[in-house]
């Protein structure tokens, strides 16, 4: 058998493989994939789609044309309509997988990787079942992968996954996870499922082989490697269909066109890496100045004008009274990537203006959550200037930026004497240098100016820190960084915060500055003062160092 009539057939499978991550999952040498895909190609039967991701270099991901799909039919013997109704290959599809094109690239090349020694493996994509796919390994163990996305919403992934552990059940699960903090959440909720449930973070996943050790049990295992987790996976597992679609539409073969006539699906094909950066960044960020959004990327004013305009022309970012929001169409592209709600994400934060005569005031913008930003604005250029100001010296200090969540991503959960508390801060953040982690919960501070205000608001830290969740959290005690518009404010509100934690008998690691010396030193030098005065600076704190994220 030809390895081009293996990848034809592999394409009907698995829409939208790269070179290489064919050659692995087929079990032919990359020179042999390389020869039928220009001859394919050539013949009219595939087509190439580039695509780059900030996980994946740039590459070329092929699928069938509508005349391969004839060929591949007359092959295996079966009805072109029948061909389209047992495989992923119909115009719904293929937008569901366009659409996702960045987390399909992650999850095709975590599948090469398990091919890579796991030799021949079936796999199964899914359009509404709470996994994303499946993978059939030779000896009959099924694996369910499951991707949770930058914009997932914490409420609806639980959800999610809650209806993944009461539905079949696979030998394992392998679930890919945003950042370390989502991480650890994903795997307490994991940590009761009916199988074996291993995870790891996405880019970490998709960049490294089989034998890198970047995998971990819900039960919080030391470090595995993909081989090490293949070992544990126990026998047999389900391995579930779907209902096939009613319709089965013929896709019409994707075409060049200008981006701003794109269709909305074709668009994660079409962006670079650091457009797609850009557009993650408003999303978290809304009503960002394009000086801050050059600050947290590290580019000159001009480069940052070339992106946003990039995304201006597609319809996925606007720019209102100087600021720099995504879309109605961004928030939806984002959205759909990640297996979300859209229309749920456009009523949070559209930035769509009611009445577009009247000025773009806050009580003329759509999303509620994005109306409350822009009504506090100037808290919110506040809080964007420190986090612009932190990536700038991160990088100039030699340190890595992990992460840096918005305040919708920053809130934790917990449960104080049987009920459910929270904190709200302005951001949280994770910095490293070598093997040791600094977490930082940001909170800036315009209205706590009496002593009972300034209690209230330390009173959500002073639970959470009493118990053992900031740990169980980020594997350490985060640094809590309050920062005020004024100086004497700091001052008193480090008073109240000694006479609080004394009463509470809470040790919490809390550094306070103001904004002129914060724009002075920078968030990493010494612009701190603690209620203990024996400590210098926030990133010198045993409470915040010791551990990896």
């Amino acid at each position: 058998m030809s390895a081009g009539r293996d990848l034809l057939r592999l394409l009907g499978e698995m829409p939208f493989l790269d070179r290489l991550e064919a050659a692995a999952i087929s079990g032919w040498s990359r020179g042999a994939v390389y020869a039928a895909c220009r001859e394919l190609e050539g013949a009219g039967l595939v087509a190439p789609l580039p695509h780059a991701s900030a996980l994946i270099r740039p590459t070329q991901r092929y699928h069938l044309t509508y005349a391969g799909l004839r060929r591949l039919a007359d092959r295996e013997g079966e009805h072109p309509g029948d061909l389209l109704r047992s495989r992923p290959l119909t115009a719904h599809w293929r937008k569901l997988l366009l659409e996702r094109l960045d987390g399909v690239g992650a999850i095709y090349r975590l599948t090469a990787a398990v091919a890579a020694g796991e030799w021949p493996l079936r796999f199964r994509w899914y359009r509404a079942a709470p996994m994303d796919a499946a993978m059939r390994l030779p000896d009959g163990r099924t694996l369910f992968v499951v991707r949770q996305g930058r914009t997932a919403e914490r409420t609806a992934f639980a959800k999610r996954l809650w209806r993944l552990r009461e539905g079949p059940r696979p030998a394992a699960y392998l679930l890919l996870a945003p950042d370390a903090v989502r991480l650890r959440h994903t795997a307490r909720l994991m940590a009761r499922a009916p199988a074996p449930a291993f995870l790891a973070l996405e880019d970490d996943a998709a960049a490294s082989g089989r034998d890198a050790r970047v995998w971990r049990t819900a039960s919080g295992s030391p470090l595995l490697s993909l081989t090490e987790v293949l070992s544990y996976v126990p026998d047999g597992g389900a391995w579930p269909g779907e209902e096939p679609l009613a319709r089965a539409t013929v896709p019409r073969d994707v075409r060049e066109t200008a981006l701003r006539a794109a269709p909305l699906w074709t668009l994660p094909s079409r962006l670079s890496p650091a457009e797609k950066r850009v557009l993650d960044l408003l999303s978290d960020w809304p009503w960002i100045a394009p000086a801050h959004l050059g600050g947290l990327l590290g580019i000159s004013a001009g480069r940052v004008s070339q992106l946003a305009g990039v995304l201006e022309r597609a319809g996925l970012a606007a720019r209102v009274s100087g600021r720099l929001v995504a879309s109605d169409c961004g928030l939806t592209l984002l959205a759909r990537r990640d297996r979300s709600a859209a229309g749920l994400a456009r009523r949070r934060w559209s930035a769509r203006l009611l009445d577009p005569a009247s000025p773009p005031g806050w009580r003329n913008v759509s999303g509620r959550r994005s109306r409350q930003l822009l009504r506090t604005l100037e808290h919110t250029t506040a809080v964007h200037r420190f986090a612009a100001l932190l990536a700038g010296q991160a990088r100039a200090s030699a340190l890595e930026l992990l992460q840096l969540d918005p305040p919708h991503r920053a809130s934790r959960y917990f449960r104080d004497q049987g009920v459910v508390r929270s904190v709200h801060p302005d951001g949280f953040g994770l910095l490293r240098d070598g093997e040791r982690t600094w977490p930082f919960f940001l909170e800036w501070e315009r209205r706590a100016v009496r002593p009972s205000t300034m209690a209230d608001r330390l009173a959500p830290y002073l639970r959470y820190y009493a118990s053992q969740r900031p740990a169980d959290d980020h594997g350490v005690r985060p640094a809590v960084l309050v920062v005020f518009d004024d100086e004497l404010a700091a001052h008193h509100f480090l008073r109240v915060a000694r006479a609080e934690m004394r009463v509470a008998r809470v040790d919490l690691p809390l550094w306070v500055s103001h904004r002129e010396l914060i724009e002075r030193e920078g968030p990493l030098g010494g612009a701190w003062n603690a209620p203990d005065a024996a400590e210098a600076t926030w990133l010198a704190a045993p409470a915040a160092v010791g551990a990896r994220a």
